[in-house]
């Protein structure tokens, strides 16, 4: 089934990775050339998020990076920013200055370091829900949280006034069209697949968007494959997602996660778009790795005839 969504929060969305420069600052002018990259290709931002190495940042960077996003965000266009913490009350505040730096939709996933029972994840979302002013999204990350939010405790939740979707990386086909069962036809909650393997079929049953991480090297990519669904067009859909596929495999198959966040800056470094550098606690990994992922990197647009 192939649905057409009149939602407000819908659509390509990237997880933006943070630029930095050698010496770990905030690289403002690769984040300007990063942002006009997402416009031209009618993508919207999601900073400090976990592509966006959010976990590894203090407060203050984290206040110059939204204030820096919010300048750069153009008109008509929403910026949705990362709020998560192990703290309620720094998220509180991080969202006040969300609110003040023009972004439009904040985004939590669940503290860390306890493990929460399904009483404490509820009231964790409804005790910040009440105290933010942005609309918010449930973020569910297994692979950094190590807990699953149940899908019957993300639907109770998505009828608080201030909750309006959820960003849900965990990789389940069954919990995929669940979702949509769930919230397809929902008008006041929208949800966003963060799992890219399954990103055309998502779009195709009835998901309202999609916020892949190899959106940051390839936008295009995905806003085609959205218009591809759109047009009811399945077969390209599909080749899109196959090369979708192979781009994602390139830096992330074989590696941590944060591996694959330093190999990404990597591929994005090949283009102009930011630096290799990571922050720690993440490294580079040896020059020898960097130069085969590139050279895999040529071979696949080559081979698609593709020029980033």
């Amino acid at each position: 089934m192939i649905m057409q969504s009149s939602k407000k929060y819908k659509g390509i969305i990237i997880p933006t990775v943070t630029p930095v420069t050698q010496d770990f600052q905030l690289d403002e002018g690769s984040l300007e050339t990063m942002f006009a990259n997402f416009y031209q290709h009618r993508v919207s931002p999601f900073i400090l998020g976990t592509t966006g190495e959010s976990a590894s940042f203090s407060n203050p960077f984290k206040l110059q990076y939204i204030k820096a996003a919010g300048k750069l965000k153009q008109p008509d266009t929403f910026l949705y920013a990362g709020i998560s913490s192990n703290c309620l009350d720094e998220s509180i505040e991080l969202s006040k200055y969300c609110l003040d730096a023009g972004v439009d939709v904040l985004a939590a996933t669940l503290p860390t370091y306890y493990t929460l029972t399904e009483s404490q994840m509820k009231q964790y979302f409804e005790q910040l829900a009440a105290k933010v002013s942005l609309p918010l999204v449930i973020y569910n990350i297994p692979a950094t949280t190590h807990m699953s939010i149940p899908l019957h405790l993300i639907d109770e939740l998505s009828h608080h006034e201030n909750i309006v979707g959820t960003k849900d990386s965990e990789r389940s086909d069954e919990r995929l069209q669940t979702s949509i069962s769930l919230w397809a036809k929902r008008e006041d909650f929208s949800h966003f697949l963060g799992w890219a393997g399954r990103s055309a079929r998502a779009l195709i049953d009835g998901s309202d968007g999609l916020i892949p991480s190899t959106g940051n090297l390839y936008p295009k990519l995905y806003s085609d494959m959205l218009a591809a669904v759109s047009a009811s067009d399945t077969d390209k859909a599909f080749q899109l997602q196959t090369l979708s596929d192979d781009l994602g495999n390139l830096y992330q198959s074989g590696k941590t996660l944060g591996e694959s966040l330093w190999a990404l800056k990597v591929l994005m470094e090949e283009y102009g778009l930011c630096k290799s550098y990571a922050m720690p606690p993440l490294q580079s990994l040896p020059d020898s790795e960097k130069e085969k992922l590139l050279i895999s990197l040529h071979e696949i647009l080559n081979k698609e005839n593709i020029q980033l």
